[in-house]
């Protein structure tokens, strides 16, 4: 018997035990429960609810429970992604169209999406089409199709600048401060002001997410809002417009660098890539993400940008845990590409000139050591409020269906889970969860279609 059979014959063993097991039903439900998260945090302990008032206990419970993973990846765990993708929607919109303590009045502020890319370390395969649809050949003499795996990879790895590549995603997210830094001395120039009274006058608000390339560099896509000194509920000052706003974004994307050395302690400027793209946005209701005019839709680019937000490093190219072993990446699906972007990443973690990049922690991630979404303090709601909102919702609901209904505020909820394990038990588990994943999904795209088809 080959280890295939044997490996199916276990499954199918697995499979019909979970079946007819006794809690199956209650195991079911809660992975339910959880959008079938694909590695469930198992908790044992307890949960009791008080009244404040006399300290008598509402509601109890004892024993084993599961929570979700939270991973944002959609590659680890789509249903937990979802969630994440649609807190990201909702915290994004509300910065451009009102909504979560966000006035609706801040959608007339001065705002711009601007995406921000890296700039050139190599020529790479390309995939270009022309305006009939005619794929135009790639300098390598082919005509790449749409899921060749080639397309964004170095045309001549011995060429490429890895060493640059690295070093510019490690310091991505500094050259964004220096680029934030830098709209703001010349939004004060546009005003007519010191950048020091800059504050005094306006405040720049901002949401960001990046997204790798399939190159393996990340781009930023950013949504750029101009307030008035205290946010959003003050008008932002006379003289800047939404064209100002293009303007100075394009010339604070030009003008920025940051310096660093390479291994043989050269100089290296980090820039910004040559496109450098602004979009005007819109608050019109629309199902297409640009209209003919170059036009976003606030709605539309709050869900474009959120499901970024989700991915990892690429498709196949992905590895979405930490690497402890550099002999890791044999038993990973990588192109040759990809695979020098984390040795050089691994290699250069070595050194002791770039320890406090800590380049090794985060070569599966191609060097990139930002968060995947930013935001500034004024643009709108936090991840945290939206999951305490959650939070109270459910309480809320529980309390609600009591013998004597309380409300949230009127009760004290204590909590003593111990994590015992995290992930499916097998593989039997794994795939029944998968199950309910998709069907939730496909639930959630057809709610989705029939509300845009009534509204």
């Amino acid at each position: 018997m080959t280890a295939a059979h044997t490996q199916h014959d276990q499954h199918e063993h697995d499979l019909s035990h979970l079946l007819r097991s006794p809690g199956f039903q209650d195991w079911r439900r809660a992975v339910t429960a959880l959008h079938g998260c694909s590695a469930p945090i198992h908790l044992t302990g307890s949960s009791r609810i008080y009244d404040r008032t006399t300290g008598t206990v509402l509601a109890e419970r004892d024993g084993d429970v599961l929570a979700p993973c939270g991973n944002r990846r959609a590659s680890v765990c789509p249903a937990c992604s979802d969630r994440y993708a649609s807190d990201a929607y909702h915290l994004l919109r509300s910065g451009m169209a009102g909504g979560k303590g966000v006035p609706e009045s801040a959608a007339e502020h001065p705002r711009v999406f601007a995406t921000l890319t890296a700039p050139s370390f190599g020529p790479v395969h390309t995939r270009r089409v022309t305006t009939r649809g005619l794929v135009v050949p790639c300098p390598c003499g082919e005509k790449h199709h749409r899921d060749d795996p080639r397309v964004g990879t170095a045309l001549d790895g011995d060429s490429y600048d890895y060493v640059g590549a690295i070093l510019w995603q490690a310091h991505a997210g500094q050259l964004w401060n220096r680029f934030a830094i830098r709209l703001r001395r010349t939004l004060a120039h546009q005003l007519g002001i010191r950048v020091r009274d800059f504050p005094n006058r306006a405040r720049l608000s901002y949401a960001k997410v990046a997204e790798y390339q399939r190159r393996g560099l990340v781009h930023f896509h950013a949504v750029v809002r101009l307030d008035g000194p205290d946010g959003p509920t003050d008008p932002p000052p006379r003289g800047i417009t939404t064209g100002t706003l293009h303007a100075a974004i394009t010339d604070a994307a030009r003008s920025v660098s940051v310096v660093v050395d390479r291994p043989d302690g050269a100089p290296m400027a980090l820039a910004w890539g040559t496109q450098v793209d602004t979009r005007p946005i819109t608050s019109t209701a629309a199902a297409a993400l640009e209209n003919d005019d170059g036009q976003i839709s606030d709605s539309a680019l709050a869900a474009y940008v959120a499901k970024y937000a989700t991915k990892g490093t690429g498709k196949s190219e992905a590895t979405d845990r930490p690497i402890r072993d550099i002999t890791h990446l044999d038993h990973l699906n990588l192109t040759p590409h990809h695979r020098r972007l984390i040795e050089t990443a691994w290699e250069l973690g070595g050194r002791e000139d770039y320890e406090d990049l800590n380049l090794r922690r985060w070569a599966h991630m191609l060097g990139f050591r930002g968060h995947f979404l930013t935001k500034s303090r004024a643009w709108s709601t936090t991840f945290g409020a939206i999951r305490s909102e959650r939070r109270l919702y459910r309480l809320g609901e529980l309390l609600a269906a009591l013998d004597t209904p309380a409300e949230p505020g009127s009760v004290l909820v204590v909590n003593d889970w111990q994590v015992t394990q995290i992930g499916h038990r097998n593989d039997a588990e794994r795939d029944i969860a998968t199950g309910i994943a998709e069907r939730h999904r496909e639930q959630r795209r057809t709610r989705t279609t029939e509300t845009g088809r009534t509204s």
